[in-house]
């Protein structure tokens, strides 16, 4: 409550005395984004943006002082760069400051401690207001003020008035460069930098059919801007991509910022090949307000082909040592994967979180599970784990165990059973993958049913299960460390 009554206070204060608002040093040449020509943004997955803003400035002949505003809150401004583009020959930068000390009430007051400012109080009953001039002491957990007749007084007893802003404040975040300039006129400049607070991912949407043997799969890129600016008509591109970067101390972490959804219209993202990357270019402009989350469409595709896999994977400490039981109605995975390719597909997919739904009988579109995909070249596999099977359970027992040979740290055999029992509530017949990882140099005794070797050290079965039925695997191994 005291914060909020020092604040209107002091607002007060700058109603009176800023009439005309925040106003530049008198030697500065201030330019606006009122002054843009252009403004080009490229976004990387890192939380990083590159933003190249194009403006149209008078500029005097020889030393200039110019104040950029308008730029991004969380620019690294030891990336900043100011070119000439109308008249580059003898253009040279001196000097350049970053100014980010926002102009606010409280500020102002920090800034006026052991100056004086001006005391305004109306008199109960009365419309009659009396000034006094006061020297600032302390702002530390309120206001200390120390007037002409000694006596010291805080809670702010009226408004407070204030001679002038300080050239340290800006009231938003400016870059202010001193250059040297070889010809007066209006000038083509162009300020470049990298910048925190903008940031994009991709978003996928995909619905199964009846069979789950098809797919429909949309891909939005969702833009996020925090940076603390805006960017109106820009031209647009994503960077999907991993780029190494040297990593900083971690800054003061800034306030959250709230965020406005809006999702903009649907508009095919064109893609290139860039160094080791891929680009995206948005194929018209578009405006990053501040604080706003945005939606472009990235992709679609219809009736892509889905294989669909129950999985049931096991571990290897059981191959060395006597467990006996392993596990009872053990859950079973359920996986869908796709090749990005065909009508639709075959682009570069950027990571991101896919998410799938199916309509149930009444035809409502239901969530049934998601999941994180990398960056995914064209021709390769889209595989998504979507959750647990309901109906599909497994019991898995150690049937036998015996040591055949080995003493020290190496040259043990051991040999054991296993005994995996597939059971199926459904009433249709399935088929479960069973993937076993062999630890060291195993070799497979006896089987009920054969094996693949998908990997050196993985025993694969395809195992079928009749409806509202149940199979039972058996399997004897030998492993040698």
């Amino acid at each position: 409550m005291m914060k909020e009554i020092l604040r209107n206070t002091i607002i007060a204060g700058l109603m009176l005395t800023s009439q005309a608002g925040w106003a530049a040093p008198r030697d500065e040449i201030v330019s606006t984004a009122s002054d843009q020509s252009g403004v080009a943004v490229t976004i990387y997955n890192d939380n990083l943006a590159l933003v190249k803003d194009t403006r149209r400035v008078r500029l005097g002949r020889d030393f200039n002082q110019l104040a950029w505003r308008e730029v991004s809150a969380q620019m690294r401004p030891e990336t900043a760069q100011l070119r000439n583009l109308s008249n580059p020959a003898g253009f040279r930068l001196q000097e350049q400051n970053f100014d980010f000390d926002l102009l606010t009430p409280q500020k102002l007051l920090e800034k006026y401690v052991g100056r004086e400012v001006s005391v305004i109080r109306m008199h109960a009953g009365t419309d009659v207001e009396t000034r006094e001039t006061a020297t600032v002491l302390s702002t530390n957990n309120g206001v200390v003020l120390k007037f002409a007749d000694g006596r010291i007084e805080t809670g702010v007893p009226g408004r407070l008035a204030f001679p002038g802003v300080p050239d340290t404040l800006r009231d938003t975040p400016t870059l202010v460069i001193s250059l040297i300039n070889p010809s007066a006129g209006l000038q083509n400049l162009e300020l470049s930098y990298l910048t925190s607070g903008l940031a994009w991912r991709a978003d996928y949407v995909a619905e199964l059919n009846a069979d789950d043997d098809r797919l429909d799969l949309n891909g939005w890129v969702t833009l996020t801007n925090q940076s603390g600016a805006a960017y109106p008509n820009a031209k647009l591109q994503l960077v999907a991509g991993d780029l190494n970067r040297v990593r900083e101390a971690q800054p003061i972490s800034r306030a959250t910022m709230a965020m406005a959804a809006k999702a903009a219209d649907a508009a095919d993202m064109q893609q290139e090949s860039l160094f080791e990357y891929h680009l995206y270019t948005l194929q018209r402009p578009t405006t990053l307000a501040e604080n706003q989350t945005k939606q472009v469409a990235l992709m679609a595709a219809s009736r892509v082909p889905v294989r669909k896999e129950f999985l049931l994977e096991g571990a290897n400490y059981y191959y060395s040592g006597q467990v006996g039981e392993i596990g009872q109605k053990i859950k079973v995975g359920v996986f869908v994967e796709f090749d990005n390719k065909g009508e639709g597909l075959g682009v570069p997919l950027p990571k991101g979180v896919i998410r799938v739904y199916k309509r149930d009988g009444q035809g409502n579109a239901q969530f049934v599970g998601e999941d994180r995909i990398d960056h995914t070249p064209k021709n390769e596999t889209v595989r998504l784990k979507l959750g647990e099977a309901f109906d599909i359970t497994a019991d898995r027992k150690q049937t036998a165990f015996q040591k055949l040979a080995g003493s020290g740290r190496f040259n043990y055999v051991f040999e054991s059973a296993y005994e995996v029992v597939l059971k199926n509530a459904k009433p249709e017949a399935v088929t479960v993958t069973v993937r076993e990882p062999m630890p060291g140099d195993w070799t497979m005794v006896s089987e009920s049913q054969p094996h693949t070797k998908a990997a050196s050290g993985t025993a694969e079965w395809k195992v079928k299960i009749p409806a509202e039925g149940k199979t039972t695997l058996t399997y004897r191994v030998r492993v040698r460390y």
